[in-house]
């Protein structure tokens, strides 16, 4: 194993930690912003036909969420699912992303990632991120920036921009462009094993398993640097210089 160049982060339970998603919170938040509800729709109603449209396209399963490889951006999710059921928002896509996710997901940084990214930083290992996610890259970039204020981060990519989610190497590939590095270079932390660990493996980056926020059961893999808390990140890096 040896010293990376550059450390690539997953966003979601790697970097910050989320509360329990509730769209019904997110939505309501939304609503605030009407111009037109023709219908008389609540929170309630919408956030349960927006569930049946995702289950109607396979999103968020976490049994098959690695089998979904295309991203579908939340704008244009928005939009179908507000219009169609005859409500108008005062609101520009990316700032109904904003305001969505703050209510419905609010995040907090992991325990001890701030401390670990001045580490990178002061040993002159670059960092970027790249996220599974349907909200824009700008909601994202503002979510990460205020969340780590002080991160040094190179480029934020954003699925929703680019169409392709993790395991997908595609999008592996254009973060190794953006970076001018080979994949031998790269280390990808990560807390989704099939997306993050098995993606950044099979694009030839060193694949490290973060399960410090993870609540939930995990299956240990013998092959996978496995790790629960930065500091321990910190020590494999100091071994290697």
């Amino acid at each position: 194993m040896r010293k990376p160049k550059m450390i690539l982060f997953d966003y979601g339970q790697t970097l910050v930690n989320e509360k329990i998603f509730d769209g019904v919170k997110g939505t309501e938040a939304v609503l605030k912003y009407a111009t037109k509800n023709k219908y008389n729709k609540t929170a309630e109603e919408l956030q349960a036909y927006a569930n049946e449209l995702n289950k109607e396209l396979g999103r968020f399963d976490p049994e098959k969420r690695h089998l979904f490889q295309v991203e579908v951006p939340n704008r244009m999710f928005s939009k179908y699912l507000y219009e169609s059921q005859g409500v108008e928002i005062h609101l520009s896509s990316e700032e109904m992303d904003s305001v969505f996710w703050d209510a419905a997901a609010p995040g907090t940084p992991t325990d001890g990632v701030e401390e670990f990214l001045e580490f990178l930083k002061k040993n002159g290992i670059r960092t970027g991120v790249i996220s599974n996610i349907s909200y824009s890259g700008k909601a994202v970039t503002k979510r990460i920036n205020d969340c780590l204020p002080n991160n040094d981060f190179e480029f934020i990519i954003a699925t929703s921009e680019y169409m392709y989610r993790k395991p997908n190497k595609h999008i592996f590939e254009l973060a190794l462009e953006k970076a001018e590095l080979s994949p031998e270079d790269v280390w990808f932390i990560g807390d989704q094993y099939q997306c993050d660990i098995v993606g950044a493996k099979e694009a030839g980056m060193q694949p490290v398993w973060y399960i410090g926020a993870i609540d939930m059961k995990y299956e240990q893999k013998e092959d996978v640097l496995t790790v629960k808390t930065w500091k321990e990140l910190v020590d494999i890096l100091g071994e290697l210089d």
